[in-house]
Formats: C-alpha cells, sequence, structure tokens
C-alpha cells in the first residue's frame, strides 16, 4: 500500500488547480541548514518577478482571484532531512532539494515564471545517478505508506483551517455527537492499534482499563518526551501537524472521561513546543478544546509542559513525577497509572504517534487500518533512519516491512564513512535505540513487528534505525549506548545505578586492551541481574545491545580481549595499521599528514607503517584516496 505523497490545498468551492503553492521545509533539520532564508529569499523574489503572494491560508481563502497569486507556506519536516532544505511546487509536486538562498532567483525565473525544470535542484539517486523531479517518483518516497507524516511535510502547521479543510477534527465531532466512551475503546480494539512509544500495549485496552475506573477526576497524558539518540518521530509529527496530536487527545479523553489534558514535550524540542502552545490556543479558539464541546456537555482543556531532559522521564510514572514538580524518577507498579496516575488519579498516557493516528482509524474505519500491516502489528510506523546509510530521515512504513527494504530501497544502500555506496558493506542495525537490540545479516528478511523482533532479542522500540557498515566496532557501539544509559539512569534502584556503571567499565576495559577470558562472562552475568532487577523499562532494557552484541558478534568481542585486537581499527588502543600494498599507489600523501613520520615508502612504490612509531591517530586513513590504509578507524 502506497498512499499518494502531494497533498492539494484545499479551498471549499474552488478547483485546486487555481491556487500555485510553493512549500519550504520548515522542520528543525532544514532551519538548520538555513530554510528559514530560503523562505524569505522567495517571498520577495515573488514579489519581484510581479506576483503576489499570500502567505496564510486564511488570505488565500479571502482571495477571489487566484490566476496571479502564489501561497507560500512553511511546512513541518518532509521526511528527506539529508536533502534539505526542501522546496516542493504543487500542483505536480515538483520538489527541489539542497536548495540555498542564492538558487531562489533562479527558481523564480525559470521554473515559477518560464516553467523550465533546474537539473542541478533535482534529487539524483547515488546508485542509478538517475534524477527525479517529482516527490513521489523519488525511491526514498516511493515505498513508503505515509499516513501519520503525510500531512506533516504540506501543511502549515501554523493554521488550524488548513487542518480543517483536510478533515480535520471531523472524527473527534463524530465520536463526541454520535458515539459512546465504550464504543470509542472497542473501535481502537478493533483497529489493533499498539502504543508506538516502545511499549506496544493495546490502546484500546489501556483507554478501558482507564475508563472503568471511578471517580470524577481523570487525565489523559501525551508523552512527548522523545529521548532516544538520534530518534525524531515525534518531534516531527509535534513540528508538523500539532492538531492531530490535540484531535487524538481528545478523542482519548472522551473514551476515558478526562476533562483535562497534559502534552509533556522535552524542552530540547523548542519548535515543537512553540507549535504545541500555538496549536492548544487555536484550538481553543475555534471552539475545538474547552467547554459543552460541539454542542455537547463534554469538556476538554489541554496544556503543554516542558521536560527537564531527562531520558527517564520517557518513563511513564516518572514523566508523571516530573509533571508534579518533582523529581522524574519512577515508582514501582502497581497501581498502574490507569488505577493512580497524576496526581493520584486514574491517568492514560499515550505517545505522540499513537494519539495521531487515532483520528486517521476513525476516519478510515479501524476494520480497514487493522488490515494496514500484519497482524498483532497493524498500522504504520515511523522510523527515524540513520547512520550508514544513503538517504536518511524520518520515514513510515506498514509493519512487516523487512529492514532489507528499508535500508535498500527506501534508503537507498550502506555507504562507506565518506558517502561512498558499498555493495557488501551491511554488518547491523540498531533498532529502538539504546532499549533496542542489534540486527545481523541474517535478519535483513525479518518482517518488521513486535512479536519477531522480540523472538531475535530486539524491540520496535520508539523508532530508531541506525544502520553500520563493516567499519564499525560493536564493542564500541555497545559502550556509546551504555555510556548514554549510564548517564540518564535516575540512580533510584541500586541495580541500575551501580550496574549500568559497572557494565560501562569493563567495556571500556574491553576496548582499551585490560580485559581477561573472565570479563566477557562477568559482563553477561551482570547485564542479566540489571535486566532482571531494576524497577523500570529504562534499567531492565539497558543491557540489550551488550546481550544482543554478545550474541551475534561473541567474536569480534573475543578479538579484542583474547588477541588484544580490534579488527576495525575503531578501538585506538587495539588498532594494528597497515597499508595494503596491491591498493598502494605511492603518492605519499599519507607521508606527508604523518605526525610521528611512522610512515616511509619511496614514490609511487608502496609504503609502510613502522608500528613502533605509529600513535594510531588515523590521519592516514583519512587521508589515503585508494582506500589503502586497514586497521585503524
Amino acid at each position: 500500500m502506497h498512499e499518494q505523497l502531494s497533498v492539494e490545498l484545499r479551498i471549499p468551492g474552488r478547483g485546486s488547480e487555481d491556487v500555485r503553492k510553493l512549500t519550504v521545509c520548515a522542520g528543525t533539520a532544514c532551519r538548520a541548514n538555513g530554510a528559514m532564508k530560503v523562505y524569505h529569499a522567495f517571498v520577495s523574489e515573488i514579489q519581484r518577478a510581479g506576483f503576489e503572494v499570500v502567505e496564510s491560508y486564511a488570505e488565500t481563502l479571502a482571495k477571489k482571484d487566484l490566476s496571479n497569486t502564489y501561497r507560500t507556506s512553511k511546512s513541518g519536516c518532509q521526511g528527506f532531512c539529508q536533502m534539505g532544505p526542501l522546496v516542493t511546487l504543487e500542483p505536480g509536486g515538483l520538489l527541489y532539494v539542497c536548495v540555498k538562498p542564492d538558487d531562489v532567483p533562479e527558481i523564480v525565473e525559470r521554473t515559477l515564471v518560464k516553467n523550465e525544470l533546474i537539473d542541478r535542484l533535482l534529487y539524483q539517486d547515488p546508485a542509478t545517478r538517475v534524477k527525479f523531479s517529482k516527490q513521489a517518483e523519488i525511491p526514498f518516497y516511493k515505498k513508503q505508506t505515509r499516513s501519520v507524516l503525510k500531512l506533516c511535510g504540506a501543511i502549515d502547521p501554523e493554521s488550524i483551517d488548513e487542518y480543517l479543510a483536510h478533515g480535520g477534527y471531523e472524527a473527534a465531532k463524530r465520536v463526541l455527537t454520535t458515539m459512546t466512551p465504550e464504543q470509542v475503546c472497542q473501535e481502537m480494539l478493533i483497529s489493533g492499534l499498539r502504543g508506538r512509544g516502545g511499549g506496544g500495549f493495546l490502546t484500546g485496552k489501556k483507554w478501558e482499563l482507564t475508563r472503568v475506573q471511578p471517580g470524577p477526576q481523570k487525565y489523559l497524558i501525551c508523552n512527548g518526551d522523545e529521548g532516544d539518540p538520534g530518534a525524531f518521530m515525534d518531534r516531527s509529527v509535534m513540528e508538523g501537524n500539532p492538531h492531530s496530536v490535540l484531535e487524538g487527545m481528545l478523542i482519548g479523553a472522551f473514551a476515558i472521561g478526562a476533562s483535562e489534558g497534559i502534552v509533556y514535550v522535552r524542552a530540547e524540542y523548542p519548535l515543537a513546543v512553540e507549535n504545541m502552545r500555538r496549536a492548544v490556543v487555536c484550538a481553543q479558539e475555534t471552539g475545538m478544546l474547552g467547554q459543552k464541546l460541539f454542542g455537547t456537555d463534554f469538556n476538554f482543556n489541554c496544556k503543554v509542559v516542558e521536560g527537564a531532559g531527562a531520558f527517564v522521564c520517557g518513563e511513564e510514572t516518572a514523566l508523571m513525577a516530573s509533571v508534579e514538580g518533582c523529581r522524574g524518577m519512577p515508582r514501582p507498579k502497581p497501581p498502574f497509572p490507569a488505577q493512580q496516575g497524576l496526581w493520584g488519579k486514574p491517568t492514560a498516557i499515550n505517545n505522540v504517534e499513537t494519539l495521531a493516528s487515532v483520528p486517521l482509524i476513525l476516519q478510515m474505519g479501524p476494520e480497514k487500518f487493522s488490515k494496514i500491516g500484519v497482524a498483532n502489528s497493524t498500522g504504520t510506523k515511523t522510523f527515524a533512519l540513520t547512520g550508514h546509510v544513503a538517504n536518511t530521515g524520518l520515514i513510515e512504513v506498514p509493519f512487516g516491512m523487512t529492514l532489507r527494504e528499508i535500508i535498500f530501497d527506501i534508503g537507498g544502500g550502506v555507504t562507506d564513512s565518506k558517502g561512498k555506496i558499498l555493495k557488501d558493506g551491511f554488518k547491523a542495525v540498531q533498532i529502538g535505540g539504546p532499549s533496542g537490540g542489534c540486527l545481523t545479516a541474517e535478519h535483513l528478511d525479518l518482517p518488521l513487528e513486535y512479536e519477531s523482533l522480540r523472538k531475535v532479542g530486539a524491540m520496535i522500540g520508539s523508532g530508531g534505525l541506525v544502520v553500520m557498515n563493516k567499519d564499525t566496532c560493536m564493542v564500541s557501539m555497545a559502550r556509546y549506548f551504555m555510556q548514554f544509559t549510564q548517564n540518564e539512569s535516575c540512580g533510584k534502584c541500586v541495580p541500575c545505578r551501580e550496574g549500568t556503571q559497572q557494565m560501562l567499565l569493563l567495556l571500556e576495559d574491553i576496548i582499551e586492551g585490560r580485559a581477561t577470558s573472565e570479563t566477557l562472562e562477568l559482563l553477561k552475568e551482570l547485564a542479566e541481574v540489571v535486566q532482571k532487577g531494576s524497577l523500570c523499562g529504562l534499567g531492565k532494557t539497558a543491557p540489550n545491545p551488550v546481550f544482543s552484541t554478545l550474541r551475534y558478534f561473541r567474536e569480534e568481542y573475543e578479538r579484542h580481549v583474547l588477541d588484544k585486537w580490534c579488527p576495525t581499527g575503531a578501538c585506538k588502543a587495539l588498532a594494528r595499521p597497515e597499508i595494503v600494498a596491491e591498493k598502494c599507489r605511492g603518492c605519499g600523501m599519507c607521508l606527508k599528514v604523518c605526525p610521528v613520520s611512522a610512515i616511509v615508502g619511496e614514490k609511487k612504490q608502496a609504503h609502510t607503517i613502522n608500528a613502533a612509531l605509529c600513535i594510531k591517530c588515523g590521519a592516514c586513513a583519512q587521508t589515503c584516496k585508494f582506500n589503502a590504509v586497514v586497521g585503524v578507524a
């Protein structure tokens, strides 16, 4: 199933062909690359070309004649972050990539005025060298099913009117005016929607458990505390389509009987905080939040709370402690939040992507949604695709898609450190962030869904996918994630506080050459204690990267421990740099950059490295154009 990516600007009573729209991706990644400068340059240049510029949806609605008008808009993340800033033109779905302010006059003159394509601004596939003019034809987008993300890169996140024009709040209105809370919970159960934050608990069941609790006061919390390294799925939804989150909250609140909602967003997401707060105000002003909604007796108010920036606050009990003004630390369960949550009242906590899926389910029908994906893992899932892959960014695919399809079809293949595509370079992928595990080449055809991943020691998690090539040291990778979880441990329970610290020290012993044959068994035994004895999910899943790398890359660990050698050269203390004679051209570049004169050799003859002098700095490997230096990162 593939959803059409192009989203028309809908104007009641008019054909979409009357509207010419230029959209600049203004998500966090594109903003960091100068997207706002690009946008303002377009406004100036379009006006200079003789067109009238309309910057808001409301103004567009008010215009009677759009023949000489361009609607300019800033959207949320369009997904292809690596190619930003992105500029799309409608109608037609034309996409320009890596646009700079200096490119804007040429785009206006040649494309907007003369209807010509600018070849150098089109996306070029790194493997086939084929260029694409339409977004929907690019391999990165073509195999995706963008439903939660469909409007994120198309509509203006600051405009509630534009969200309403695309069916926004219609599902909420139908729920409040024609359904009972029991029916809403049942619809969610039929859809099979599971929590997208990592736990995978059935949303309908969670809502039903909260609904049946007695008491007049209940809460619904949106968990936007996305803390996994490299993950930005929830951030992008809050930035690009905040009203979809609020509508999902409104429906969920009705289902459980909550009158108050809280959007908990980590403080490191300033744009998400800004857009969510603006969305709340706009929803209140237009009657989508507040008292007697849609003419019923149901009341629901919402506020945005900034998180403290702690990874552990993604755990629901720690999150509630943070909202209450306490230090974000988890508490034992039971009682569960559905029984005693925020301020001791029944509370349902759902993540951003879960809530944004709710209006879509009610629009298409739960039965139709349940047919997307696979049994027990229905619908789609967003992933942040990063690492040694040609196309990085934010993707959305149906559950059941394989790693091979994601990495090689959507991602464009595995690359080396310089971005060159490797034919046989895949080594592993870390899925689920610090709480997840590694998958190897033998898992490339494994369907991505909750149960299949659990069987191989991994998990969907929140949706991070870090691709690693064969130059990646898996021991160093495990150490990286252990360093993260150790830093983020709240310290409340001994197994997590002390156990992660000791696991980190053991991993450091391994990569620095101090480990003995007993170290690996001690590491495994300690990991089991941390997993079983920790209080919350952070501690219980902290050993997962260690478990999976020990399981699938045991030989690499043993090389570090027994041979005192890192095969990839990433561990400086265990590196053994050498020059492959067959690859060396004798150009002398490595000799020139070596700071200790450890490289010798005649011009146009193979060079060698004096191991006694080498300090393993890696300058030679970085300089060599022929990849002749091996054994050092």
